[in-house]
């Protein structure tokens, strides 16, 4: 049994060593199929959370808290990965493994920096932000948020320091751990709610999600050290690649920034709807989440690295060859996927969520939010690809600008669709701005990759 299982493998490692493309398909299958599992123990977590608390106050308190945080945290993960691994690659391949250490420490200690600083200046700002976000709230309400603000804040450290790590892990095509471990905050999440949320409340979902954070942070940790890469903080050097690194980084971070501001703006707007609007909505969101971070996680994390060591060896072939295949895998997959789901709306939210304190009505209202939100995935996708390559070319200073014209499209059209159709107005907004997006990334992505084809031949 164990031979007849070593000949498989064997096979798979030969099978995908014959080209870029299968070395790619190979990295998503796996990130693909550990980030499958990462997103069933968030829809468990999700589950098992509903049946406690449902669409109710305490929720609408815990997500406008977390949201903050949250929104911090994918700033950092969304700008750093991007920013960082292909610099990263050409320095470890150009200069070796002592200089890829040392661009390493420096942006890790930069990075802790900053968000240390970022989180100080959160908490002074708290109350006037969960004030804007929570505009409808009750003062007692207001004060839970609070509460569990202060809890859920140290997440924003936590989660920057285990998105450095898992770049360079990925960078060295390691992709299992970084790709699982992310399932750490959901089940703390989910066991605290099961044991301590009669005693605990709304503060339970709050401490295990915490301490699964700092778990997950830690195994990531372990990991780089295995690999014999310190992760002692040291004073940074603002060196050559340093700079190249923080030059890309900062465009990313406008971009993240005012792009991150669109769920921030939903969730604002969704608490001008009245009570649980803001839980529905996040709710609605949830299988959309699954599907689009299997398939965006995996190709995300997987083409970045061999797009970045393309471009560092100027393989415009090869890179042309990528996105075209990637381009028809894409439509063929999430297309069929896309009306698969949108007609079965309804049931699955029936069979995840009415029990307990999550209603039939609830689930009218949901099923709605997370069809006009399933519309989003063939476009979300290809956008991911469009973006890890803009990315690999250092033109990130291009997807700000993109990010800027998401933003006013999204508010305009939250507020005309979510007066005809409620809070599912807020999700078929959220779908016409992927749409804009991706069209405007895949035009400056051509106009990029020419620019660079001929630069080359001259």
């Amino acid at each position: 049994m164990i031979e007849t299982v070593r000949a498989h493998v064997n096979r798979w490692n030969r099978w995908q060593e014959r080209s870029v493309n299968r070395r790619i398909f190979s990295a998503a299958l796996t990130v693909g199929g550990m980030t499958l599992l990462v997103r069933l123990f968030s829809i468990g977590n999700t589950i098992v959370v509903a049946r406690q608390f449902g669409a109710g106050d305490a929720m609408d308190a815990f997500l406008i808290a977390f949201i903050i945080p949250n929104f911090g945290a994918n700033i950092v993960a969304g700008s750093f990965y991007a920013a960082f691994m292909p610099t990263f690659i050409q320095v470890r391949e150009r200069d070796g493994n002592e200089a890829a250490q040392r661009l390493f420490s420096n942006i890790m200690t930069l990075t802790v920096g900053l968000l240390s600083g970022l989180v100080l200046l959160l908490i002074v700002l708290s109350p006037v932000l969960l004030r804007l976000l929570g505009s409808s709230f009750s003062g007692t309400k207001l004060a839970l948020a609070e509460h569990l603000f202060y809890l859920l804040i140290p997440i924003l450290v936590i989660n920057g320091l285990a998105t450095i790590w898992t770049t360079v892990l990925n960078a060295d095509e390691k992709f299992a751990l970084a790709a699982l471990v992310p399932a750490l905050p959901s089940l703390g999440s989910m066991i605290f709610v099961i044991v301590l949320a009669r005693i605990w409340g709304i503060y339970a979902v709050a401490v295990g999600t915490l301490l699964g954070a700092v778990i997950q942070a830690s195994l990531l940790g372990r990991a780089l050290r295995r690999r014999e890469l310190s992760l002692i903080l040291r004073r940074p050097e603002l060196d050559p690649n340093t700079k190249i690194v923080l030059k890309q980084f900062t465009p990313m971070v406008a971009g993240a920034l005012i792009m991150g501001v669109s769920p921030l703006i939903d969730q604002a707007m969704a608490a001008m709807l009245g009570r649980g609007a803001v839980s529905e909505l996040s709710y609605g969101t949830r299988i959309v989440a699954v599907v689009t971070a299997i398939g965006t996680a995996a190709l995300g994390s997987a083409v970045l690295p061999h797009f970045s060591k393309m471009v560092a060896h100027e393989d415009w072939a090869a890179v042309r060859h990528t996105l075209k295949t990637y381009f028809r895998l894409i439509v063929l997959t999430t297309i069929p996927l896309t009306i698969g789901l949108v007609v079965l709306s309804e049931p699955i939210v029936r069979l995840l969520y009415q029990r307990g304190a999550f209603t039939a009505a609830d689930t009218q209202v949901v099923s709605r939010v997370q069809m006009m939100l399933l519309l989003e995935i063939p476009f979300y996708t290809l956008g991911i690809l469009v973006v890890r390559l803009i990315s690999a070319l250092k033109a990130n200073r291009l997807l700000m600008y993109g990010a800027v014209i998401n933003v006013i499209i999204n508010a305009v059209l939250n507020y005309i669709f979510m007066i005809r159709m409620g809070v599912a107005g807020i999700g078929l907004s959220t779908v016409f701005v992927y749409i804009i997006s991706f069209a405007y990334l895949f035009t400056v992505l051509m106009i990029v990759f020419r620019k660079e084809v001929i630069r080359a031949r001259q």
